[in-house]
């Protein structure tokens, strides 16, 4: 089955294989536990998209932190800027910066690939699924509420 490969994320999986369970029938439309998953997937796939994209700009800077040190030793001469403290803490926290928002956005993926499983395993009707997951799904449309955050409220701040 093509629905299964390894080189797809859970997300991915789960709604290959829920189109073809759950997918547009022949009255014309899909199943409503089909179009739940599918609105969750657009959410996971866009996670995926922004820490796949962090994860390799957090890996190269990670290795310009390592090898900054002896650029620095080699090319002191040609470019005085590259030996500067400045420019190695700036490369420094934008490398950890990078780490910290690929993990944010990984852990946001999983959240919505195992809100994802709920739907596929599940024998919940649509209806207890869509009551019980759309207030999560709205927490996670909210987003991070810096107010929130600060004043320790529970309010709109993104699932963990």
């Amino acid at each position: 089955m093509t629905s299964f490969t390894a080189n797809k994320t859970s997300a991915r999986m789960l709604v290959d294989f829920a189109e073809k369970a759950w997918g547009p029938s022949e009255d014309g439309g899909p199943d409503l536990r089909y179009v739940l998953l599918f609105d969750m997937y657009i959410k996971g796939r866009s996670f995926a998209l922004i820490n796949k994209s962090a994860f390799w700009l957090a890996l190269l800077f990670g290795l310009a932190v390592v090898v900054w040190p002896a650029l620095a030793v080699i090319f002191k001469d040609r470019f005085e800027v590259i030996s500067s403290a400045v420019v190695q803490t700036a490369v420094t926290a934008l490398g950890a910066f990078l780490f910290a928002l690929y993990s944010h956005y990984k852990k946001r993926q999983m959240h919505v690939e195992n809100l994802m499983r709920q739907v596929v395993y599940s024998d919940e009707s649509v209806a207890e699924l869509a009551a019980r997951l759309l207030p999560e799904m709205e927490r996670i449309d909210a987003g991070f509420s810096f107010s929130e955050a600060v004043k320790g409220g529970k309010g709109t701040a993104a699932p963990p």
